[in-house]
């Protein structure tokens, strides 16, 4: 019987270590223009969300660089044609663009690079897309990030 009561605080304290795990994921990118992930679920309770994304291709970053880059997703079209004129250098975002939540720099093959934003940007119910802004990426690297209460 002392078991059981014994066991509760334990069971707590690892849930409060989970939860820590999920305020961040690795985000895998290769030369054939695809994200290992098409989904990702944020907790409301993570105050700061980290994104890691990973080049596991071998070109360049001139030639299949790759980005991760958040916004709302009605927001998405936009952000991706103005930031075409911006250049490889502004990572194909318009500087100062406040529709653009988070992101990450453009990475070639074997580069990783993270992209840590607070969780309060979020908004539960709202539509987010996550993307690749070099041009032509956008249409096939994408996918959605939502926000659990």
């Amino acid at each position: 019987m002392k078991m059981k009561y014994l066991a509760l605080p334990l069971l707590s304290a690892l849930a409060n270590i989970a939860l820590a795990d999920d305020c961040s994921i690795t985000v895998t990118s290769n030369d054939a223009m695809q994200f290992d992930t098409k989904s990702i679920s944020v907790n409301s309770s993570c105050k700061e969300f980290t994104v890691n994304l990973k080049h596991a291709g071998k070109l360049p970053k001139n030639v299949m660089g790759h980005n991760w880059v958040l916004s709302k997703t009605d927001d998405k079209q936009g952000i991706t044609a103005d930031g075409m004129a911006a250049g490889i250098d502004a990572n194909y975002l318009k500087k100062g663009d406040t529709r653009v939540i988070a992101f990450t720099p453009i990475i070639g093959g074997g580069e990783s690079a993270s992209v840590t934003f607070a969780v309060s940007k979020l908004k539960a119910g709202d539509a987010y897309t996550f993307f690749c802004s070099y041009p032509g990426h956008n249409a096939i690297m994408q996918g959605n990030l939502t926000v659990i209460p």
